[in-house]
Order: C-alpha cells, then sequence, then structure tokens
C-alpha cells in the first residue's frame, strides 16, 4: 500500500524539484547566451579538463550518472563542433579515451568564470556559511542513499547491460 507523501514531504519536495529546474534552466541560459553550450557540453568539458590523460567514455559516463547512450551521442555533438577528439587508449588498444581540443580547453576555461559567478549569485549568497555546511551534508546523505537504494541499483544494473 502506498504510503503518500506529507504535506511537509510535499512541500519539500516540489521545492526541490522547482529548485533543480529553475537552477538548469538558468544556468543553461547563461551558458548558452554566454559561450554557446549547454549545461551537459559544460559538464563534460569540466570534466575533461580535470583529466590531462582523458577519459574513456564509460568512466565519463560514470562520472556524471549518465547512461551510455547520452555520453555516446553527447561526445559525438561535441566532436563535430570541435571541442573533443577520440583517441585511442595507450593502456588499451581496445579502448578510446576522449580529450579536450584546444577550442574546448578555451571554451572551458572562458565559461567557467561566469558560470561560477552564476552559480554563487543563485545559490550561495543567499546562504550562511553554516546553510552551505547544511547544504553540503544534505545532498552528501542523500546521495549516499539514493546510491545505496535497491532502485538505484536496478538501475545501475540496466545501464550497465546497455553498455556491453
Amino acid at each position: 500500500m502506498t504510503q503518500w507523501l506529507s504535506n511537509e514531504e510535499l512541500l519539500a519536495w516540489r521545492g526541490l524539484t522547482q529548485l533543480s529546474s529553475r537552477l538548469q534552466t538558468d544556468l543553461g541560459r547563461q551558458l548558452q547566451d554566454g559561450h554557446g553550450i549547454s549545461v551537459a557540453d559544460y559538464e563534460v568539458l569540466g570534466r575533461l579538463h580535470d583529466a590531462p590523460d582523458g577519459l574513456r567514455a564509460r568512466d565519463l559516463g560514470a562520472s556524471l550518472a549518465w547512461e551510455q547512450s547520452r555520453v555516446s551521442h553527447q561526445l559525438s555533438r561535441m566532436q563535430r563542433r570541435g571541442l573533443v577528439r577520440r583517441e585511442e587508449c595507450a593502456t588499451d588498444r581496445r579502448g578510446i579515451t576522449f580529450h579536450l581540443t584546444e577550442s574546448g580547453r578555451t571554451t572551458i576555461e572562458q565559461a567557467a568564470p561566469g558560470h561560477v559567478d552564476t552559480v554563487r549569485t543563485l545559490v550561495f549568497n543567499a546562504l550562511s556559511p553554516e546553510q552551505v555546511t547544511q547544504l553540503a551534508d544534505l545532498t552528501g546523505h542523500l546521495l549516499r542513499h539514493v546510491d545505496g537504494c535497491p532502485l538505484a541499483d536496478a538501475h545501475r544494473a540496466a545501464v550497465r547491460a546497455s553498455q556491453t
């Protein structure tokens, strides 16, 4: 039997989903207007920027919690736009790693300051240092819970099966 959300839970849930949607919209608009990239582009560029030896698609997908098909399509689009390049993996001839191109590096390095300023304006300027700590604690706790949830396990198993 379904245990419906209490009024307080419903208020918290709707607030969380609305906040997530608004942040994605506002951050996406800032990145698109300022640099011609999407939030997904920014996330991929950021991960690759932090990995000077490149990343395999499966590792990139795992770090973003994306399914393999989404990673593949995203990387293909970015490769066509000259933001990333594919290379044979140095340690596994069957593997492929993805790297930033000079254009991709320039794009992320130019986009990052404005993106961080927007995140600060939209989120952190509204919070006290104690609230930032609480937010980090809450999000960390929820992520660990979701990671250990049987529904998440079933989803991850389905993702792994789609990658083989």
